[in-house]
């Protein structure tokens, strides 16, 4: 599991390790570490270390401390090391003075023959844009293309949210110290490198599965199970415009676990058609015995719909809810106070456009606090679609689950996602559990999808993302 920590919490945990260590011990215990991150990607670029060039932009404040000590410690290995002080009278007393020992030149702009920038303008208790000169230096960096580590965060973007407002540092490599930031999932920070300084955190209340936990908790069929005790999905999907969403949710319950999955909607035809192994009806009533609803996706949004999303709702089932049942909820009143009021779990899977109907506001910049904010109003568990994707209960807890890529930016992906999802729901896990482990895995699929065949990627479609879930799936484990 990987956990997020607001800059209050890091500087809460630096407060003992502080108070205990020689003075300036943890910076350069941050700084030795960011020096070996650049060290490495110098010889990674060019081969070897010494007689390379790095400069620093360096601002007041720790971390152009950290900047400037990194270099300290660059100098040592023989690499040419230089720094412009956006602010000479405020940099770091000690980190300067070492610097400028070790045989460090500071400049008035960025030299013409170096390797690489370490952005060392602002950490993360920086806020709001870059102020002018910083912004110049960003822009320059950016169109000579010239490679940029950022120190704890690429400046010019929200530690908080990952916004930019303005100008920012384009980072290749962010190297941070002693926990992430949302930054780091929400942010543009290239590759991110987590230094240990030997913080004691505690588990975080943003946080982001990793495969490992992803494998532990998907469920497997144990030799007293049968079809029935591994899960029962039941799907309400699709129509006769839309029968493709009806297939590829169905399709996606079939493929996510072992147990059943019971289609009901006038899609019947082709979704057997495709997926002979789901039991197929016209209406809820009829399907029989589920332990989990999915319903929306392509659904239409009437009143035989709404009645029938009315009727799921009331139930004692969990229920996933999206696409057209996303629609008629932001449409009535009522069954908003329904969801809010219900024992069981419910999943919320709205895109941006779909949050903005149900919650009366775009998601805007804090895409996590979006999330918190309409599960707790909701009493469900809600994720907000996206690159990044967020999932949050009305306790605030959340997860995150970032994308690597936009290969699932594609019409039907959302109908696949969620059938995992509505799958795993009917399995008993936990709904923001299953949401997570649902976002984790659709991601995978879709970076298989559109690699496959190699080398290099191309386009996908929902079919051949839904194609390559088993696999995704299987890879994990």
């Amino acid at each position: 599991m990987r956990y997020y920590y607001s800059a209050e919490q890091i500087r809460e945990a630096e407060a003992p390790l502080l108070a205990s260590l020689p003075d300036g011990a943890l910076m350069r215990r941050a700084a030795y570490g960011l020096a070996t991150v650049v060290a490495d990607e110098l010889s990674r670029r060019a081969g070897v270390v010494s007689g390379r060039g790095v400069c620093a932009i360096v601002g007041s404040g720790d971390n152009g401390g950290d900047a400037l000590w990194a270099l300290t410690f660059l100098r040592r290995r023989g690499v040419s090391v230089s720094a412009v002080l956006l602010n000479p009278d405020r940099a770091h007393h000690s980190g300067l003075r070492a610097f400028r020992k070790a045989g460090g030149r500071v400049v008035s702009a960025v030299p013409d023959d170096i390797d690489l920038v370490l952005d060392g303008v602002v950490g993360i208790s920086g806020i709001g844009p870059l102020r002018p000169g910083a912004a110049e230096i960003a822009k320059q960096i950016t169109a000579e293309g010239i490679p940029v580590i950022a120190v704890d965060i690429p400046s010019g973007v929200d530690v908080h949210t990952g916004a930019v407002d303005g100008p920012a540092f384009r980072a290749e490599v962010t190297v941070t110290f002693g926990g992430y930031k949302p930054v780091h999932a929400l942010g543009d920070c290239g590759d991110v490198r987590l230094i240990d300084i030997g913080l004691d955190l505690p588990a975080a209340t943003i946080r982001e599965l990793e495969a490992a936990d992803v494998t532990a908790a998907w469920p497997v069929p144990g030799p007293a199970d049968d079809k029935y005790t591994q899960g029962v999905t039941g799907v309400l999907a699709g129509s006769s415009t839309y029968p493709g969403a009806a297939v590829l949710c169905s399709g996606a319950a079939v493929a996510a676990t072992s147990g059943m999955v019971r289609y009901a909607g006038t899609a019947a035809a082709e979704v057997v058609s495709h997926w002979p192994e789901t039991i197929a009806t016209q209406t809820e009533e009829a399907a029989g015995r589920v332990q989990a609803w999915v319903i929306g996706p392509g659904y239409g949004t009437a009143e035989r719909q709404t009645r029938t999303l009315r009727r799921v709702l009331s139930g004692g089932l969990p229920v996933l809810v999206d696409a057209d049942a996303l629609t008629i909820l932001a449409e009535h009143p009522d069954l908003t106070d329904l969801v809010a009021t219900r024992d069981a779990p419910t999943v919320l899977t709205p895109h941006a456009g779909e949050y903005a109907r149900l919650a009366g506001t775009a998601p805007g910049s804090d895409r996590i606090g979006a999330a918190r904010s309409l599960a707790a109003r909701l009493n469900a568990t809600v994720l907000l679609k996206g690159n990044v994707t967020v999932i949050a209960q009305p306790d605030g807890t959340a997860y995150v689950n970032r994308a690597h890529g936009s290969w699932a930016a594609t019409a039907g992906s959302g109908d696949v996602l969620s059938g995992v999802i509505g799958a795993l729901l009917a399995t008993g896990i936990p709904s923001d559990r299953a949401a997570a482990m649902g976002a984790y895995v659709h991601a995978r699929a879709a970076a298989a999808a559109a690699a496959d065949p190699g080398p290099g990627k191309a386009p996908i479609s929902a079919s051949r993302l839904l194609g390559h879930l088993r696999w995704a799936i299987a890879e994990i484990g």
